[in-house]
């Protein structure tokens, strides 16, 4: 089965209702700083400002140009992590629903700023390496199926969900990320190079290996032989997620493109934080949500926000936590 594009076709717009470019180009400086405060960063110091991003501001523009919505793509929400102290299930919870209700929400700004507004594309990357990270592929569909669900019930009608499914069908989920890897993936040796090269790479690949000697269970080995296992595996999992990228970039080629890994200025992502957290790297999957007497969200490990507070449930089912 070849991997066919599933295109996102825009409204037509009046040309009457076409900025000129200048106009158009303060406009996309306008969008770009309501996503400046929610900035993922691998350089939190850098006092950063939306001319120094020169190729978002290039594809917001181009957008608002064509009388578009913006259309913004962010790999991630793949699949809860599989170390139940860190999470309560394997299904999203509040931490995703908030996460997913904040970025439709930032949408609806960009939407004030912008008439035909913007669409957030959540392409749902747990089947690409889910062998790799040890959560079966039924619990990745479960997820994925209830991600759908979720923003459907809470009426987040500026999201959509896009996953493997969309690209090949009902093939085996094997079969999907062979041929996904085959055609995306960089060589194991060009990415050994970028892990000794480049640092932004490198600590990528030092934050990985942490979460996967963190989500493995049961390993038969010792520690070490445990570490060694889980920076070969970091490797696959950068490998797959490289490739998965591609594939959304030819996918969706003008879109702009958002990453939950802190990014540097003017890098080709923007790294985006979804909800308050110590740890940059956490996310609403390797954890869940406390909420605090104020109303204040933050993400913590399960086993942390046990401690810190009650549980609470949300349609049958553990939700959160309620700070004491």
């Amino acid at each position: 089965m070849p991997l066919a594009p599933a295109p996102i076709r825009p409204a037509p717009i009046r040309p009457d209702a076409i900025p000129e470019t200048a106009e158009a180009a303060r406009l996309a400086e306008r969008v770009l700083a309501l996503l400046l405060p929610h900035r993922r960063a691998a350089d939190p110091a850098a006092d950063a400002r939306p001319e120094q991003f020169p190729l978002q501001l290039a594809q917001v523009t181009a957008f608002i140009r064509a009388g578009e919505p913006i259309l913004l793509t962010l790999p991630g929400f793949p699949c809860k992590s599989p170390n139940p102290a860190k999470v309560l299930g394997h299904l999203p919870d509040e931490g995703e629903r908030l996460s997913l209700a904040f970025l439709d929400g930032l949408c609806a700004e960009i939407g004030c700023l912008h008439a035909p507004g913007a669409r957030l594309l959540i392409c749902s990357d747990g089947h690409v390496f889910g062998d790799l990270i040890g959560v079966p592929d039924d619990h990745i569909d479960a997820y994925s199926d209830e991600l759908a669900r979720m923003i459907r019930r809470e009426g987040l009608t500026r999201l959509s969900v896009f996953d493997l499914r969309d690209v090949l069908g009902d093939l085996p989920h094997d079969d999907k990320r062979a041929r996904v890897h085959a055609r995306y993936a960089p060589s194991l040796e060009r990415l050994r190079e970028q892990v000794v090269a480049d640092e932004d790479t490198r600590r990528l690949y030092l934050g990985i290996t942490r979460f996967l000697v963190e989500d493995t269970a049961a390993f038969p080995g010792t520690r070490s032989a445990l570490q060694r296992d889980c920076r070969r595996r970091a490797y696959g999992v950068i490998q797959r997620s490289r490739a998965w990228g591609e594939l959304i970039a030819e996918h969706h080629p003008a879109a702009v493109r958002l990453s939950i890994h802190p990014q540097p200025v003017g890098a080709p992502k923007f790294g985006i934080r979804l909800l308050a957290a110590d740890d940059a790297w956490t996310t609403p999957w390797h954890s869940c949500a406390l909420q605090h007497p104020d109303g204040r969200w933050e993400l913590l490990r399960h086993e942390s926000a046990a401690r810190l507070g009650r549980p609470a449930l949300r349609d049958g089912r553990p939700s959160h936590f309620e700070a004491l």
